[in-house]
């Protein structure tokens, strides 16, 4: 499962099928996890001083397979965009994105697509899970960093990161008694030094693009409302 795909089951209602955060922040979050993944892989790296690519700027180092549809075509897409900051391309990464991964998921027999009307007249898909399985292991890994404090691998710290960037952990582990604690759990991870310096890098470009998203969509909606 890619880190897109777990954080995808996390930010959908298991029962409703419905997000539990808006645009277009989870589609950013989507589009930063396949980033960080690339990263992972060592694919794509954030430049330093010195490279031949200026720093701070993403850059490609192997644009061979990485045996996934989903992360090739993103990574043909960096490969056209190399050079630039990588917030500045979350926006063309998030293409389509969500939409494959839950068709892909639904083709597994995790989620269940199930079509409706809203008032008899516009269709709409919810998703909620039929398998959630792999997601409840998920959520114990969750669980077991930011309740227990154990050490994070380097999927599960860049799942709470991503998470802490939308601001719904406590969403996501419910029975948590005392949320703040949650929070500044999750924030305190998001900030260590639990991979390398190039995937922080990363994390730390999605997070602020993340925020800017959101606080732009909030200043949009109370603007419209007014």
């Amino acid at each position: 499962m890619l880190i897109a795909e777990d954080l995808l089951l996390l930010l959908y209602d298991d029962e409703s099928g419905k997000p539990i955060t808006g645009n277009p922040g989870l589609d950013y979050s989507l589009a930063g996890a396949v980033l960080i993944e690339l990263t992972l892989l060592g694919k794509v790296d954030i430049a330093a001083a010195g490279d031949d690519v200026k720093e701070g700027r993403l850059k490609v180092l192997d644009t061979s397979s990485t045996g996934d549809a989903i992360l090739d075509e993103r990574l043909a897409v960096l490969a056209e965009k190399g050079g630039q900051k990588p917030k500045n391309l979350l926006n063309k990464l998030s293409k389509h994105l969500r939409d494959q991964i839950l068709a892909r998921l639904a083709e597994r027999g995790i989620l269940t697509a199930d079509e409706d009307k809203v008032l008899g007249l516009f269709p709409v898909t919810r998703w909620p899970a039929k398998d959630a399985r792999h997601e409840a292991e998920v959520r114990t890994a969750l669980g077991s960093v930011l309740k227990v404090g154990t050490q994070p691998d380097e999927r599960t710290a860049a799942l709470i990161a991503l998470l802490s960037s939308l601001n719904v952990v406590p969403k996501v582990i419910t029975d948590a008694v005392d949320k703040k604690a949650l929070k500044s759990r999750a924030k305190e991870i998001a900030e260590s030094e639990w991979a390398a310096a190039a995937v922080r890098k990363a994390v730390q470009e999605v997070q602020a693009a993340v925020t800017a998203a959101i606080v732009v969509a909030s200043s949009a909606g109370g603007a419209g409302s007014s």
